[in-house]
């Protein structure tokens, strides 16, 4: 699911959100539903990490629990920079000097590998690639590895530029540029959907 919830989900996070941390009973009342269909929500949005559910202990009897937002699940809100990053690419586009530009492209590439590296793990580049894969898959955009011990492949089954990479290759170099980098072996683009590709594929040099 990533940060991407069901509009039941997201209701229940903003309320969690705001209020939180909270009762069943107050998620009850809140979203007019049975406890079960709540438990059954919030089971779900903790496998995806999204809420955490606090103990409070009592003298006697079975013990409360309160939900409350994880890290992650602060951050699920106000993340949608789409526009924002709309209006910096095309100021970027606006740079006239190329050389500025694909350095600007470049830097921006690394700022990306340096805030994802750690988190790539794998001794061979497959498995450094499903890694990746599942790393983005958190993020609600799906990749898809397709297994070739000489020439692995790294597919994008969606795109995750997709307002920024219509007409602009430049989306494309920086994303190849990031991935290879990522990956620790150079990528060429063999399919794109700018070239009327059904997804855009990246393949590791032939040896």
């Amino acid at each position: 699911m990533g940060f991407q919830t069901e509009a039941s989900d997201r209701q229940m996070l903003d309320f969690i959100r705001q209020h939180g941390p909270v009762t069943i009973a107050a998620l009850v009342s809140e979203m007019e539903v049975t406890a079960t269909a709540v438990r059954q929500r919030i089971q779900r949005l903790i496998a995806d990490g999204l809420i955490e559910r606090q103990t409070e202990r009592k003298r006697r009897g079975r013990p409360n629990y309160r939900y409350s937002l994880s890290e992650k699940g602060v951050r699920s809100a106000g993340n949608n920079f789409a526009d924002i990053a709309a209006v910096l690419w095309e100021e970027l586009k606006s740079v006239e000097d190329p050389t500025v530009r694909r350095g600007l492209l470049r830097r921006i590439a690394e700022r990306l590998v340096d805030r994802y590296r750690n988190q790539i793990t794998g001794k061979t580049v497959e498995e450094r690639m499903k890694s990746l894969a599942h790393l983005m898959g958190e993020r609600d955009i799906p990749f898809l590895v397709n297994s070739d011990k000489k020439s692995p492949s790294f597919t994008a089954l969606a795109c995750p530029y997709p307002d920024l990479a219509k007409g602009d290759r430049g989306v494309c170099t920086m994303e190849k540029v990031m991935f290879s980098e990522l990956l620790g072996e150079n990528l060429r683009l063999m399919e794109c959907r700018l070239d009327g590709g059904k997804c855009c594929s990246f393949k590791t040099d032939d040896p």
